[in-house]
């Protein structure tokens, strides 16, 4: 098929280099312009495009599908577009454009989590169970009927950035066998079924851990915005960002109080409602992400504990 493809985070590049290999037509790649990255802000291209290049696709850098996008999208003439995480939506006219109209790969098991946060609201939630979806798309947010679901179990301490490459792989076969059916007129969408979760973006304050929570909750959280937007709390009004954290081993004291860091054994933990997680790896402000145990030594200065704020 000669297909328009429409992606810019990484997750998406596994669909592109599938329908490559499977010897569709791309007529051209749309993702979002190149964006400032790192603390020099260098202009860089999603890595959508940088992969686009260096299959030898023809780039359309949109910051939205508006009247332009639209105009040289369809001048195009798809027979179908497939869109991944491209970051905006896709209205009418454009739409429409496409003979068979587009299809979206979702990194949930619709209708749950409809929404830009799929996988860390999942996450979050305690999920035990996700997948993903090949649906098409309508203009009802994530809402069009849907042609293929994969399922898989999220693994014990998975963080939100592990299981979404992990459904990027997944996805990126399930994609090429639905555009496979769409050729070939064998494809069939069938209505959603079930009560619709939503996933909204998270900014950077989601990140913020509360530690009077069962432990389960918060070690969800923490797996669910890391490595984005991050989990952070306050110790002495400084803001101390955690990048990994497990639930504690048992052991033979009694349990901190909510939000209260303790050291025993080497082992850096912090109690919450019932059971304490411990602290792996943390990041000062200013500093760089080092082991707890090491932030421990230089941050408690002496004394037996810090307590959060």
């Amino acid at each position: 098929m000669r297909l328009v493809f429409a992606g810019t985070p990484a997750v998406a590049v596994p669909t592109l280099e599938a329908l490559v290999e499977a010897g569709h037509e791309i007529a051209a790649v749309v993702t979002r312009p190149d964006a400032p990255i790192g603390r020099k802000r260098v202009l860089t291209p999603s890595p959508v495009a940088a992969a686009a290049e260096r299959l030898g696709l023809d780039v359309v850098r949109a910051a939205k599908l508006d009247d332009e996008a639209t105009a040289q999208i369809s001048a195009l003439r798809p027979d179908l577009g497939v869109i991944v995480a491209y970051g905006g939506l896709v209205r009418e006219p454009l739409l429409s454009a496409p003979e068979h109209g587009w299809i979206n790969l979702h990194f949930s098991l619709l209708p749950a989590w409809r929404g830009a946060a799929p996988v860390q609201r999942s996450v979050m939630a305690g999920d035990q169970v996700t997948g993903a979806s090949v649906f098409r798309l309508v203009p009802a947010l994530d809402a069009g009927d849907v042609f293929a679901t994969i399922e898989t179990p999220i693994g014990s301490g998975e963080t939100a950035g592990r299981l979404l490459d992990r459904l990027a792989d997944l996805g990126a076969p399930l994609t090429v066998d639905v555009v496979a059916a769409i050729a070939s007129g064998t494809a069939v969408a069938v209505p959603q079924e079930g009560q619709p979760t939503l996933a909204p973006k998270l900014d950077g304050l989601a990140g913020g851990i509360q530690w009077d929570r069962p432990g389960s909750e918060v070690w969800s959280h923490i797996r669910g915005v890391t490595p984005e937007p991050g989990a952070y709390t306050l110790v002495d009004d400084a803001r101390l960002k955690v990048h990994a954290a497990a639930p504690a081993p048992d052991l033979p004291i009694d349990p901190p109080a909510p939000g209260t860091i303790v050291e025993f054994d080497g082992l850096i933990l912090v109690g919450t409602l019932d059971t304490p997680l411990q602290l792996l790896q943390v990041q000062p402000a200013g500093r760089t992400a080092m082991p707890a145990a090491d932030w421990w030594r230089g941050a408690a200065n002496g004394t037996d504990r810090l307590v959060t704020a």
